[in-house]
Parts: C-alpha cells; structure tokens; sequence
C-alpha cells in the first residue's frame, strides 16, 4: 500500500513542540493514512514520551520505506539539552532549525509530499545566528512569492505580508504587489479540492477609505489592482471595510479574504479558531501546514498543551497532498 509521505518536525525543543507532536501521533484522533516522518532528536522524543507517559515506538525512516504506512524517525543530531529551557535559547533555536531543514532538504528532493512544522521561537532562531525569522521566511528564501496562509473550518485567510513591521508593511500596499499577490494566490489555490474561489480583499483605512475620505490607499492603490485582476478573470473583489469584511467570509468554505499586513488577518482569525486553526504556506512545490499558535513557553513542560491545532495542520497536509495527486 503507498501513502503519502508526510515529515513532522519537533519544533522548538523547550517549547510545546514535542509534546503536541507526539500527543497527535500517538493519540486517538483520526489522522490520515500515510508514512509520518518525524524529523527530531530520539533523546528528545523519549524524555517527551516518559513527561507524557505514553509508549511511543519509532522506526528508523529509510528510503526502502517509501510508500509504508506507520509512524518513523529522522534522527537529527540537536545541540539542546534534555530537558531543554523553557525559553529562548540558542542551543534550541539551532536544533529547531536543524529539524526544519532536514525535513525540507526531503520534501526539496521529492522524498516527501508534506511537512508539518511545529513552533519554533524567533528568538531562539536570532540567538542562534540563524538569518530568517521563522518558517515562511525560509520559505520565501527559496521560493519567492510564498503566501502565509490561515484556514479553519469557518474562515480562511491570506496575508499580502506577515512578520514585516507596521510601517514597512503599509508600504508593500502597492498596486503591482497587491496583482501579484492575487495572480499568485488564485494559482495556488485553483488545485485544493473544496476551494477557495472567490476572495474578498479588505481595505487598509478605516471605512475601506470612505471614497478617499479617510486615505487614498484603496483608490490609488487597491482598487486599481483589484481591477486589473477582474479583468483576468481572477474571482477577487473589494476593498471592504476591514472591520466587516471577515463577517462576509464566516462560514463560507468556497471564501478568503485578503488581509493586508498580519494583525489586520491574524486578531480577526485567532479570535474564531485560536484552538483549531492551521497555518499553510501556499506557492510550495510542495504542502507545508503548522499550528497557527508559538511555542508557549509559559506551560512547555507540563503536559497540559492542546494537540488540536497540530491534529488540524496534520489533516490538512494530508487533503492538500490529496488534492494534488
């Protein structure tokens, strides 16, 4: 029987990482038949088990298990300690790093179809010397035009940017950005079984600029773009109101919107699925899902963690690797 191939990471050893990854590989939900490649340290994984006090078997991940059902392991060498602190650390930000790029050297070569990333702590990553500040921003590094992406059984959302300034993301609302941006997302999107589309791009100002009224972003800038999309035949409209334009979205499968910089998409989709909710970077040669929640330092280590979020991010890499066969 050949499955998907589907690699999970650790994420951030002092962090919830290990446990909500072994917490949905070795619970009861309902995940998809496929090969869970985990990419982390065995060290890490047994002291987690032990924490946890589940019995958790690993077998050794092989190119002769290609298209095998089962749960394996990639063993990643990791300079954190067992335990590891419950903070930023630069020992920790260099095993999460590790991990991610293992995985990603894998689903880069074919080996895989999907990864799943657990949290990894930015801080940790700039204590270590890595240059990205997280996932998606390695993502970028090598696939330009990567899209952070949300979804949740109510509402999906895409950021036109995300872990970018204020002032800095305010001056990517440009007519030629925000084209490409929808050329690419349709592009991304037209594949995934279930949609979306159609997506509702929300303004920048208060009011959707109240026709220039209240800033000239959404007359100068949005509307042109949105425009020209129409015209392609691309399924995008707006700007709307940002305060309203998620209500528009609520419980609308076939539905996106188009948040303009990361709060203005991020406080209106963690408020309706903080427990449950997926991050998906879209434009990939390959799927790539995560919790949309950090690495929680405040309860790392008590086994009190959700794995909800990393049981949905797991569900989706597998409807997405579906929907791409």
């Amino acid at each position: 029987m050949t499955v998907p191939r589907i690699g999970v990471t650790l994420g951030d050893p002092g962090g919830v990482g290990p446990e909500i990854v072994l917490k949905a590989l070795a619970g009861d939900h309902t995940l998809p038949t496929a090969a869970y490649v985990l990419f982390g340290n065995s060290q890490i994984v047994a002291g987690t088990a032990r924490t946890l006090d589940l019995r958790f078997g690993l077998e050794a991940w092989g190119p002769e298990r290609a298209g095998e059902p089962g749960i394996f392991l990639s063993e990643i060498p990791s300079p954190a300690d067992d335990p590891a602190p419950a903070r930023p650390d630069a020992k920790s930000g260099e095993a999460s790093f590790r991990f991610f790029e293992a995985a990603l050297d894998a689903a880069r070569s074919g080996a895989l179809e999907a990864v799943v990333t657990a949290p990894v702590s930015k801080s940790a990553w700039k204590l270590a010397g890595i240059p990205w500040r997280g996932h998606t921003e390695r993502l970028e590094s090598l696939y330009p035009g990567a899209i952070m992406s949300f979804w949740s059984e109510k509402l999906k959302v895409a950021l036109l940017s995300h872990h970018l300034p204020l002032r800095e993301a305010l001056g990517r609302v440009r007519r030629d950005i925000l084209l490409d941006f929808f050329r690419a997302l349709s592009r991304s999107t037209v594949r995934i079984r279930g949609g979306p589309r159609e997506f509702l791009v929300a303004g920048l100002n208060p009011h959707a600029g109240e026709d220039g009224l209240l800033g000239g972003e959404e007359e100068g800038e949005i509307r042109p773009a949105i425009k020209t999309a129409r015209e392609e035949g691309l399924n995008v409209s707006g700007p709307y109101p940002p305060d309203t334009v998620f209500r528009l979205a609520l419980g609308r499968p076939d539905v996106m919107v188009v948040a303009l910089y990361h709060d203005q998409g991020l406080v209106a989709f963690k408020l309706e699925a903080f427990e449950s909710g997926v991050n998906a970077t879209l434009g990939l040669p390959f799927v790539r899902t995560s919790p949309d929640h950090g690495t929680a330092f405040d309860i790392a280590g008590r086994g009190v963690a959700s794995p909800l979020s990393m049981v949905e991010a797991i569900r989706l890499a597998g409807r997405f690797t579906a929907s791409a066969s």
